[in-house]
């Protein structure tokens, strides 16, 4: 039977930071945060890139890194904002783009953006059909 690890989250809210189930890493949803744990205001390039760096440092809890996430689902307040995100998200990512969902839900703490990621942590051989 394979174990499942939880990450606890250091702020007073009673959910994991992270979940290892298998080979499987799932991320809580991470809004824009900074180091300390303070909302971060300011555009969606802003709030985009400190999500996706409290993020990377969730994946490092597992040796992990956003070349092994496969999956994403990113919560806008406004899909006015999408090309916005878009371009900061693509910063992070390079061209290893993983399976994402995006959609307009009103947000807590009234930020702009959050990100849930899942990772892969069982290796790095792709499979013969894949290019």
């Amino acid at each position: 039977m394979t174990a499942i690890i939880r990450y606890p989250s250091t702020l007073p809210l009673p959910f994991s930071r992270a979940t290892q189930a298998g080979d499987f890493l799932f991320l809580s949803g991470q809004i824009p945060m900074d180091a300390s744990g303070q909302v971060v205001r300011g555009d969606i390039a802003a709030q985009t890139h400190a999500a996706i760096e409290r993020i990377k440092e969730t994946l490092a809890l597992s040796d992990a890194t956003l070349k092994d996430v496969v999956r994403v689902t990113v919560w806008l307040s406004d899909l006015t904002l999408f090309a916005q995100f878009n371009e900061a998200y693509r910063s992070h990512f390079a061209s290893d783009f993983p399976s994402r969902s995006t959609v307009e839900a009103r947000l807590a703490m009234d930020v702009d953006v959050e990100i849930e990621v899942q990772a892969w942590l069982g290796g790095t051989q792709a499979p013969a059909q894949a290019a």
